[in-house]
């Protein structure tokens, strides 16, 4: 990232903007252009969400190691995790 480059969102902040861009998009009032604008930064905060979660499940998945650092496995094979919980 340069010193010009805007700093990326955290992910709630990400997900604020996207609802306000959906909320916007369904009145249905903007021009088109307006709308198109906003629907490539939806999609940009979208990914953006999606790769911070992805993150935050892989964080949690170490976590989830047992005392040899071999992933503790569910019922079918998968690795296990914890949901991530939203403090407050």
């Amino acid at each position: 990232m340069t010193a010009d480059a805007p700093k990326e969102p955290g992910f709630e902040a990400a997900l604020k903007q996207l609802e306000e861009i959906v909320q916007r998009l369904e009145k249905g009032e903007l021009s088109l252009e307006e709308s198109l604008k906003l629907y490539e930064d939806g999609v940009r905060l979208a990914r953006l969400c999606h790769s911070k979660l992805e993150e935050a499940e892989g964080r949690i998945e170490l976590l989830m190691k047992d005392h040899r650092g071999d992933a503790v496995l569910d019922r079918e094979g998968r690795a296990r995790t914890s949901p991530f919980k939203k403090e407050g």
